[in-house]
């Protein structure tokens, strides 16, 4: 009876191993995916690349609203000369004001800036031209030009002497006061309208 029970005993370990043997194979065959870890990972993953993507999108110094326009040139971002652009044989004396841009960004003028002379018979505000002007679009460096049309004075009197020309940037309240290079001089006029006039943003020479 002894060897007997001895016997199913060990029968019983063996069937036991063979069983959990079985059910080892079975979880190696069909082993359950992972599915938190890759999961967690694929997120951040995701995240990550939406991060790289916004920050390699994004270029700095451009000058752009959020709207995707260039925003307006500052007086304080511009450098601003005048010089006589007359040319022999006009009727009218021409000086030509230029803006560069020194901002160290894009930035946009359009329109017409403002124009006053000094004179001494006090300050005389030029009067538009009405010519059309598109948006013009000035890299770090840019210049664009503009010009200012006067009569000259050829009546051999003194006229109205010319001290110093103030320009303000379109869309700007800041101006910058200029000696004036043109003509010492503007003739006498009746007093029904000023005889100076202001071409749009490009309208002398072009920019680059």
């Amino acid at each position: 009876m002894r060897v007997t029970k001895l016997t199913i005993a060990a029968l019983a370990v063996v069937a036991g191993l063979s069983l959990t043997a079985c059910q080892n194979e079975d979880v190696a065959a069909d082993p359950k995916p992972a599915t938190s870890a890759p999961t967690a990972n694929g997120d951040a993953g995701k995240e990550q690349g939406k991060e790289q993507g916004q920050e390699g999108g994004t270029v700095a110094g451009t000058g752009n609203n959020e709207d995707g326009r260039t925003a307006p040139c500052r007086t304080d971002e511009l450098d601003v000369t005048a010089t006589d652009a007359t040319i022999d044989g006009d009727t009218d004396g021409t000086v030509a004001v230029t803006f560069t841009n020194g901002g160290g960004r894009d930035c946009a003028l359009s329109g017409y800036a403002g124009v006053d002379l000094k004179t001494s018979a006090g300050s005389l505000s030029a009067e538009r031209t009405g010519e059309e002007s598109p948006s013009v679009v000035l890299k770090d460096g840019e210049k664009v030009s503009f010009a200012v049309v006067y009569p000259v004075n050829d009546s051999g009197g003194s006229g109205v002497r010319v001290t110093g020309l103030v320009v303000t940037p379109p869309d700007e309240t800041k101006s910058v006061t200029l000696d004036w290079p043109g003509a010492d001089s503007l003739p006498v006029t009746d007093g029904s309208g000023t005889p100076v006039k202001v071409g749009p943003i490009g309208s002398a020479g072009q920019g680059g």
